[in-house]
């Protein structure tokens, strides 16, 4: 996460994770919304870097950490069967 920090990163992927299981339908905890926020980022980020996509501070870093985390749980869901495509 560009010039967030460490704290930073926590809330933002606490944010992600949250945002992506509301829009995903899906019902976690904390903890588990905040792995699934910072391991979006990771993808986000991977995501952005190959497409071009240049991305700074607290709002491009929730973007691409919330995109990361819904693309994280609709594959987790593609081997749970939990979406519908």
């Amino acid at each position: 996460m560009n010039g967030v920090g460490f704290i930073g990163a926590i809330i933002i992927g606490i944010f992600a994770g949250w945002i992506a299981e509301q829009i995903m339908g899906r019902k976690h905890g904390l903890i588990t919304n905040l792995i699934v926020g910072l391991v979006g980022a990771l993808i986000g980020a991977f995501v952005a870097g190959a497409l071009g996509i240049h991305f700074m501070g607290w709002v491009g870093s929730l973007i691409i950490s919330t995109i990361g985390a819904i693309l994280l749980l609709f594959l987790l869901g593609l081997f749970k069967g939990r979406n519908r495509v």
